[in-house]
């Protein structure tokens, strides 16, 4: 069906546009009316029409919850008297492991529908909670295949080391060797993420990993520099990855070497504002030519908040990005971030028809945190 969409005021233009949809993406664009044959008229009214925001770094498969620890960081505790506690990453992976397939899958859609009550259409998902091979196949499994918007799989069972194995290497080898042979077989994920820091993956052992899963198809993006310089960034950009996320304990090294690269830095500011720690230099990034995403980072753990609005509030108000960056980088960098840059994230002829109407003036964006949400959501050009 060819689908005019009269009337759209797009970010940025003064002049309203109008656009042809046809199967699922822009097939003209133009300021007049002149297309022949359509079939169905959607008038938006001078609405304010975004592209669909992409949402490139979540783990939103997960059970259980760890507001008794966020409780107990709130008041000062140490991540070590938390663990002792019960407390930390392995607790969600207790949680994880004990839920059934459908108790998983419930609590994933209901995630979902938040992201795209948002206007998010294309949304990154992450496996990591469960450290074995059949809880990280049952996480990978509750994502669902038939969602009504895209959702990219990541495979990253290298989150931590789980409590059966004595060394770091020893698992990330079994993660070779015996875990992504059988994730590429069941096609239960297109990528693969790692955790490079100290005390976790470090990065020679990291990049013998992330080879063998160049090998067999995986694309690759990575945790790093969140606590420390680890090397994640420089690795990252070395393997031609995707993304290196977190950037924190950048150098200007780190900078010019993912100016030089088509690898995103995907900054995560909700997690730094829970952590309470310091936030990427966003500005001297951007400023060097580096391509930035943001996403939410969403976990129990870390960052236990689905607002987009939060993260773009704190990427203008603590990073110093200005509002159109952060509108570019909610949707044409985390494309990017993600390898699907030539198919979303901005409004363009033979693009898929993804987008967003606000009733909104564009200075009202990512200012409150919560509540800011379109009141229509379009993916390739239906509205859901």
């Amino acid at each position: 069906m060819k689908t005019l969409f009269r009337n759209a005021r797009l970010y940025r233009q003064k002049k309203s546009i109008n656009f042809l949809v046809f199967e699922g993406r822009i097939k003209e664009i133009s300021n007049g009316i002149n297309f022949a044959n359509i079939e169905n008229e959607i008038d938006l009214e001078n609405a304010l029409v975004l592209p669909g925001f992409v949402e490139c770094h979540t783990h939103t498969v997960f059970a259980g919850n760890r507001g008794l620890e966020m409780e107990m960081k709130f008041q000062g505790r140490s991540y070590q008297e938390i663990a002792q506690a019960g407390g930390g990453i392995l607790s969600t992976v207790q949680a994880t492991r004990e839920a059934s397939l459908h108790d998983l899958m419930v609590l994933t859609e209901k995630r979902i529908q938040n992201f795209i009550d948002q206007g998010v259409t294309t949304l990154e998902i992450k496996s990591g909670y469960g450290l074995d091979l059949d809880t990280e196949i049952k996480m990978l499994r509750a994502i669902p295949k038939n969602s009504r918007i895209e959702i990219v799989r990541t495979f990253l069972g290298a989150h931590a080391k789980p409590s059966e194995y004595k060394t770091h290497p020893e698992y990330l080898n079994d993660l070779a060797e015996k875990y992504l042979p059988e994730i590429k077989k069941q096609n239960l994920a297109s990528r693969v993420d790692i955790f490079i820091e100290k005390g976790f993956f470090e990065k020679e052992e990291s990049k013998r990993y992330l080879l063998k899963a160049q090998s067999l198809g995986f694309e690759l993006t990575i945790h790093a520099d969140q606590l420390s310089l680890s090397g994640g960034t420089e690795l990252g950009c070395e393997l031609k990855a995707r993304s290196t996320d977190h950037c924190i304990q950048v150098s200007d090294s780190e900078i010019q070497k993912l100016s030089e690269s088509q690898t995103v830095a995907v900054l995560l500011p909700a997690a730094d504002l829970y952590l309470k720690c310091a936030y990427p230099p966003a500005r001297k990034m951007i400023d060097a030519g580096v391509k930035v995403a943001l996403a939410t980072d969403f976990n129990p753990g870390t960052s236990p908040t689905q607002d987009l609005g939060l993260v773009g509030m704190l990427a203008r108000r603590e990073m110093k990005m200005t509002l159109d960056e952060v509108v570019q980088a909610y949707t044409l960098h985390s494309a990017q971030a993600l390898g699907l840059q030539n198919e979303i994230g901005s409004i363009e002829i033979g693009k898929k028809a993804d987008f967003t109407v606000w009733n909104c003036d564009e200075e009202e964006l990512f200012l409150q945190v919560g509540g800011m949400k379109p009141y229509q959501v379009y993916k390739m050009g239906l509205k859901i």
